[in-house]
């Protein structure tokens, strides 16, 4: 390592477990200006429509991007400042990329793919990082395999395993599921959780799915146009509605909730959070088990008293703390709160109107559908 660079590595932010990232990228026609701050530990999802930078500001923390202006301390250790003339080259910087695609070599064996990875980093005799990556990602049975030889899903847990067999101190995630179909996407996603729950490496992920990032983020980052709209804890942040029309067409929020009842009778199960419980279709957690699950601000209708006899069964008592313009003109965006569980109801302006439909006013929520996530 270079000796100019071992004091700004050796640099210490009093412990503090933090991401900061400054970066200014000027392109013609499109320019990426950002400062963020991050937590240093957990998933931070990078979310954003096609062109709205997010690989971009990837590439940077990375260093395969160098922006004219930036700087970026990742949990107290400075990894570039333009000011004072540091740039770790990406080589030199302890992270993980993960691409849309593993980019195996294809002449070498899942084994030796995954030796190499971990040669580079002077790794090679960590049994116990080998270990937890076989078990974490499910992959031992494949090591003798040519990467020819499996599914696109098995191809992205081994890079995933790859990544994370060179020590990475970060680990980068660029639409690791973009190239799949739905069935491989399903078979890798509940890896993917693992990785969330198991490990204390932190994750910037970059997603233009609102489904992945409600199921595996702790921490959002709405990119439009080369800037920063909004970011925050993902609960908080998805419940906005201060944002651009843009982000308001697939509008909802994500409810952590336990598993505390299974209705065997009616095949059902009941989840509780904190204001009240939904019921589902029955699931195969076992009681006390944590699960998240995404309500639409579309499937959320609103009634002025409690409605009997209706086939919809999950109801709340809410007050309503916002309303905002929709991604149309004939709707509006509520927000409520259901006793600090927040949700969002997208409704007919007219009925808005005809309900009386006013910041503090108390009222019914009717959930019509909810999407579990896992």
């Amino acid at each position: 390592m270079d000796a100019a660079l071992e004091p700004a590595l050796a640099q210490q932010a009093g412990g503090e477990r933090a991401i900061r990232a400054r970066f200014r990228v000027d392109y013609a026609g499109f320019t990426l200006d950002v400062d963020l701050t991050l937590p240093g530990h957990g998933v931070t999802a990078l979310f954003g429509h096609s062109g709205s930078g997010k690989t971009t500001c990837l590439r940077c923390v990375a260093g395969l991007e160098r922006a004219q202006h930036g700087r970026l301390e990742i949990n107290g250790e400075l990894w570039q400042d333009t000011a004072s003339g540091v740039f770790l080259p990406t080589h030199k910087r302890p992270l993980g990329y993960v691409f849309q695609e593993a980019s195996l070599f294809p002449h070498l064996s899942v084994r030796r793919n995954l030796e190499y990875g971990m040669r580079r980093a002077g790794a090679l005799e960590d049994r116990q990082a080998w270990e937890q990556a076989m078990e974490l990602l499910g992959i031992g049975h494949l090591l003798e395999r040519m990467p020819d030889r499996l599914s696109g899903g098995e191809r992205q847990r081994v890079g995933i395993a790859r990544a994370l067999l060179t020590r990475p101190r970060l680990l980068l995630m660029d639409e690791p599921l973009a190239a799949l179909d739905l069935k491989r996407k399903s078979e890798i996603l509940p890896y993917l959780e693992r990785l969330h729950d198991e490990l204390d490496i932190p994750v910037l992920y970059v997603s233009h799915s609102p489904d992945e990032v409600a199921r595996l983020a702790d921490h959002v980052v709405l990119l439009d146009q080369g800037k920063v709209v909004a970011r925050g804890p993902l609960v908080d942040t998805l419940a906005r509605l201060d944002l651009p029309t843009a982000f308001t067409e697939d509008a909802g929020v994500v409810i952590e909730s336990v598993v505390a009842e299974h209705d065997d009778g009616y095949h059902l199960t009941r989840l509780d959070f904190p204001g009240g419980n939904v019921m589902v279709a029955r699931r195969p957690e076992a009681l006390g088990r944590k699960l998240r699950f995404r309500v639409h601000a579309r499937d959320v209708s609103l009634a002025v008293a409690r409605l009997e006899g209706s086939t919809i069964t999950n109801l709340l008592p809410v007050l309503v703390t916002d309303v905002a313009d929709a991604d149309t003109p004939a709707h509006v965006l509520v927000r409520l709160d259901a006793e600090g569980t927040p949700l969002l109801a997208r409704i007919t302006r007219r009925s808005a109107d005809q309900l009386r439909v006013g910041v503090g006013r108390r009222m019914w929520a009717q959930i019509k559908t909810v999407a579990l996530l896992g």
